[in-house]
């Protein structure tokens, strides 16, 4: 395991790669925040399958967590601001609601700004 939690995305996608770049500038986490394409997943205990499912969030015990509770994760290790949102994402009735948001989302995500045709590929189609 590392020392440190690591934030997992999926850095084939734009509008992913947006928003782990706004978590870069704008959130004060620990985390490494890494595209799973360029992390030792055997050494996170993650598939490839997790990863292109959702965002992963791999704490230094080696917990996951993984697309609204990984976000939940981050939210809560970067501090007193950043609780509060965490705090929502898991409070019950927010967290039934952020997975079908969240899936709805990775679905659609070739839609939003940042996204391209290649966010909606599986990876084994993306670099044919």
């Amino acid at each position: 395991m590392t020392a440190t939690p690591t934030f997992v995305y999926d850095g084939d996608c734009s509008f992913c790669t947006t928003c782990a770049q706004f978590i870069e500038r704008r959130i004060p986490t620990r985390a490494r925040v890494v595209p799973w394409q360029f992390a030792d997943l055997d050494a996170l205990g993650l598939t490839t399958d997790q990863c292109e499912e959702a965002v992963q969030w791999v704490s230094p015990d080696g917990t996951v967590a993984a697309g609204p509770d990984a976000i939940a994760a981050l939210l809560h290790d970067a501090g007193r601001l950043w609780q509060v949102p965490a705090s929502a994402l898991a409070f019950s009735p927010v967290r039934a609601a952020a997975w079908p948001a969240y899936r709805w989302i990775a679905e659609h995500r070739h839609l939003l700004p940042g996204g391209t045709a290649a966010c909606s590929l599986p990876q084994a189609q993306r670099n044919l």
